[in-house]
């Protein structure tokens, strides 16, 4: 980004740190801990250069704070607000040394009040549907299209996709008490593939027969053949190894763009010109989705089927409350109609 100067996260904490020499040391103590949690999550979100940050990714670290990451319980919105606020005193001082764009720390959200740290962005299912149409057509089997299929088929995170070898997909489904193909999620913390729940997020998500299809016709065709630092085989690969968890947020905010699958731009710009068409901007497009915004159009998606709560709160490792929260984006007319199909009028 023009006129910026790289820096590391961690680099960047450390500094802001040192040119805080007139705050309080309660202050500087809940600022050095809040901080920590910013460094751990660009850490996962495969951000090593804070000229990179955007507004959109200051909103998936909310989420990401308020659901639990880093303390591993959810946040009120007075904590979260506290968090998001220091957030803004160090974005500011980020950009006055030329690490951030001057303006990114107005772009932090603050919560008001409860309710309004919902956010509203999500993959409408039609779209998911559609833009999975266009990579079987067009880019079957690629990494981008089994990076897509499985985000959207199995609802997970986008690191707990990150740490799928192939050795955790059963495609055949002919492993002891299995019925059919399904993908194993596993815990590995000492190999660098964590889940979010720690070893409450294991669990088996059964797939379909074209999902494990594609699945194998990936592995036996473009998937690169090998192995990252710890010898361990991942399923979704580079040429250097296992896929990072930024090149899988790269590819949702590519393929979520409508002009990618050459569908007319709706907010009246020449794909000539515009500047989102470039690597660094894709994300600033306002059609780009995130893996999050995935996950949200998926639960909406089993909520329209009107699918057992329970069954898909295990598959999605999150209680019905958190689903119902933050993931389900049906429209109030939407839950209506769901209703006059259950209740004699």
């Amino acid at each position: 980004m023009s006129g910026l100067e790289p820096i590391s996260p961690s680099e960047a904490v450390d500094l802001y740190l040192e040119a805080r020499d007139d705050a309080a040391e309660n202050t500087m103590e809940a600022q050095t801990y809040r901080l920590r949690a910013f460094v751990m999550w660009c850490d996962e979100e495969g951000i090593a250069n804070l000229n990179e940050l955007s507004g959109r990714d200051m909103y998936a670290y909310r989420v990401w704070r308020r659901e639990g990451g880093y303390s591993g319980q959810e946040l009120k919105n007075v904590t979260l607000r506290g968090e998001m606020a220091t957030m803004r005193a160090f974005l500011r001082f980020c950009g006055e040394i030329d690490a951030v764009r001057e303006s990114l720390y107005d772009q932090v959200p603050l919560p008001r009040s409860d309710g309004d740290d919902v956010s509203a962005s999500t993959l409408d299912p039609d779209r998911a549907i559609e833009i999975l149409d266009w990579l079987e057509q067009y880019e079957y089997a690629s990494r981008r299209h089994v990076i897509v299929l499985l985000l959207w088929h199995t609802g997970c995170r986008v690191g707990e996709l990150r740490a799928l070898d192939i050795g955790d997909v059963d495609l055949e489904g002919d492993r002891p008490r299995a019925d059919g193909p399904a993908i194993h999620f596993v815990h590995r913390p000492e190999s660098d593939t964590p889940l979010k729940n720690k070893e409450n997020g294991e669990r088996w998500n059964a797939i379909g027969a074209h999902v494990a299809g594609v699945l194998d016709d990936y592995i036996n065709g473009p998937r690169e053949s090998v192995t990252d630092e710890y010898g361990r085989a991942p399923l979704v690969t580079t040429r250097f190894g296992r896929v990072s968890i930024s090149a899988c947020r790269d590819t949702l905010y590519r393929v979520t763009r409508p002009c990618w699958r050459g569908v007319e731009c709706p907010h009246e710009k020449d794909v000539d010109t515009c500047e989102y068409t470039s690597n660094g901007k894709m994300s600033r497009c306002p059609s780009a989705r995130s893996p999050h915004d995935v996950r949200s159009g998926r639960v909406t998606a089993h909520r329209l089927a009107d699918e057992d709560r329970t069954l898909v709160a295990d598959r999605m490792n999150a209680s019905e409350e958190i689903l119902d929260k933050h993931y389900d984006r049906r429209s109030e007319r939407q839950k209506a109609e769901q209703r006059r199909r259950f209740i004699e009028l």
